[in-house]
């Protein structure tokens, strides 16, 4: 499924590292749509819901649509997979909204999830929404929606990762308020670590310190650093029983790398933080 939404029941847990909440409450307080950049892992998605949940609330909107709508971006999204399209249904042919267009409708905030896989002639669709105008229209149906008061569009990519091909245009850059995003401090985001994961603080500092030396190699082979999200699949290993190092084993350096050298390094590095 490409659309995932979010009914929030509760305040969704995310520790702020700079500014970025003032920022976006002050982009969404001027209907200004956003671009968050950085590493997989870092922590964009739940902020987005983290700050759905605080500025639009619980509550549906309009025609049953939530809060947040989510769409994971993908090299097949199409246009009417973000618009909608025409299905048959009995013995008639119904409009079916896409999520985008249920956002725009609604006044949901719509986050697109990675924008720079889905395909170039999609991601022109959502330009008529960031600027003045707010309007989408929906050629099959010759229909011109005007984006309801509350609707808020935020789209997030990993600069580092995307090539050169996959890079996103200036042309849509410069339609957004961009928040950049990078792996936390040691301090916090063992306090992440330790409240996402149910761990002692200790074993969590230790995670993250982890995290902070294999991002190290990143220039020494390693393509990925290690996303805040892994040490977390590692703390939560632990706190089932798995032994330490083969919880790092598994959810860090397996996840990491294939190459037997980088292999080797983060394994060091794994048994020289944990005992066993």
């Amino acid at each position: 499924m490409t659309t995932i939404a979010e009914a929030h029941t509760a305040v969704p847990y995310y520790l702020p590292i700079h500014d970025e909440v003032e920022v976006f409450t002050a982009a969404y307080e001027c209907r200004l749509p956003v671009l968050l950049k950085g590493p997989t892992g870092c922590g964009k998605t739940r902020f987005v819901e983290y700050m759905a949940h605080r500025l639009m609330g619980e509550a549906t909107r309009p025609g049953g649509a939530p809060p947040l709508i989510t769409v994971a971006c993908h090299e097949d999204l199409t246009g009417s997979d973000l618009v909608g399209r025409y299905l048959i249904q009995g013995d008639e042919t119904v409009w079916i909204d896409g999520p985008l267009t249920q956002a725009v409708r609604a006044g949901s905030m719509c986050y697109l999830d990675e924008v720079v896989e889905a395909r170039k002639d999609t991601i022109v669709l959502i330009h008529p929404l960031t600027d003045h105008r707010r309007i989408l229209p929906i050629d099959k149906r010759a229909e011109i929606v005007e984006a309801d008061p509350g609707f808020l569009l935020v789209i997030s990519y990993n600069p580092g990762y995307q090539s050169v091909l996959k890079d996103l245009k200036h042309s849509t850059r410069q339609r957004f308020v961009s928040i950049e995003f990078d792996y936390p401090p040691r301090d916090r985001e063992a306090e992440i670590v330790r409240h996402e994961a149910g761990i002692d603080a200790d074993t969590a500092l230790s995670l993250a310190t982890l995290g902070e030396k294999v991002r190290h190699l990143r220039g020494s082979g390693l393509g990925e650093g290690v996303s805040t999200r892994l040490l977390v699949y590692a703390g939560q290993l632990m706190a089932k029983g798995l032994a330490p190092r083969r919880a790092c084993n598994v959810a860090v350096t397996n996840s990491l790398t294939d190459d037997p050298e980088m292999l080797r390094q983060v394994s060091e590095l794994v048994s020289a933080l944990f005992a066993e």
